[in-house]
């Protein structure tokens, strides 16, 4: 088994596309106005649009209200993206911090509130 997506519900793909595109300096690939993906190494992260999600599954899902799953990207050097985030208007949880299991991490939210962690090996 292996997991191949992530994906986030939202009201506005076209708004949450292009904050990823800016925090994962990835290019989205467009299928419609209505979804959008992301290649991450060997998964990809998409964002649907909620009226088309309903469709195909009624009452199934509420955007913008994650507060249980972290999306973690490992990164070459937190520092250095810590840097390049704070140029954007990022809500910050947590700033570059080494963790007690070794890793370098920081939290913050996307525009719905979801949270991302960056990380990579402490030094």
């Amino acid at each position: 088994m292996k997991l191949t997506h992530s994906c986030i519900i939202t009201e506005d793909v076209k708004k949450l596309s292009e904050f990823y595109e800016n925090v994962l300096q990835i290019e989205a690939q467009l299928y419609g106005e209505d979804y959008a993906e992301f290649e991450v190494g060997n998964a990809k992260l998409a964002i649907f649009d909620l009226k088309s999600h309903e469709s195909s599954a009624p009452n199934s899902a509420k955007p913008a209200l994650n507060k249980s799953m972290i999306l973690e990207f490992h990164v070459e050097d937190v520092d250095i993206e810590y840097a390049r985030l704070n140029k954007m208007e990022i809500n910050w949880v947590k700033s570059p911090t080494t963790q007690s299991w070794g890793n370098k991490s920081m939290y913050f939210r996307d525009l719905d509130g979801n949270m991302i962690s960056f990380y990579s090996d402490a030094e």
